[in-house]
């Protein structure tokens, strides 16, 4: 596997160890610590209606699982970006109702 090292080209000190600066992924917070926002969103879908869930921190593939949870129980499609899950339709009730049984910190947000 090849290392993506950007601006060294040489170094003189012998004790020199390259370290690349990525982003970590803060830790997953327990359900009852996160701060979720559900609204619906008629701008990214060109108009048509979707739930957006904003708000989750935590690693990516945990905001994967959820979202894929979310997608089963209202057996409509969806996505992860930056984030944020976008689930087709409005179905904010559903992943309300959802997410409070579940433990999870959630409020309407948007009008």
């Amino acid at each position: 596997m090849k290392k993506k090292i950007s601006g060294v080209v040489y170094s003189t000190n012998p004790d020199f160890v390259y370290s690349a600066d990525e982003p970590v992924e803060p830790d997953t917070l327990p359900p009852n610590k996160q701060d979720l926002r559900v609204m619906l969103d008629k701008k990214l879908k060109g108009g048509k209606k979707a739930t957006l869930v904003t708000g989750f921190i935590g690693k990516g593939n945990d905001l994967a699982d959820l979202a894929k949870k979310l997608k089963n129980l209202c057996a409509a499609g969806g996505s992860v970006t930056d984030g944020e899950i976008l689930i087709q339709g409005d179905n904010r009730q559903k992943i309300m109702d959802f997410l409070v049984k579940n433990g999870y910190k959630a409020k309407f947000s948007g009008g």
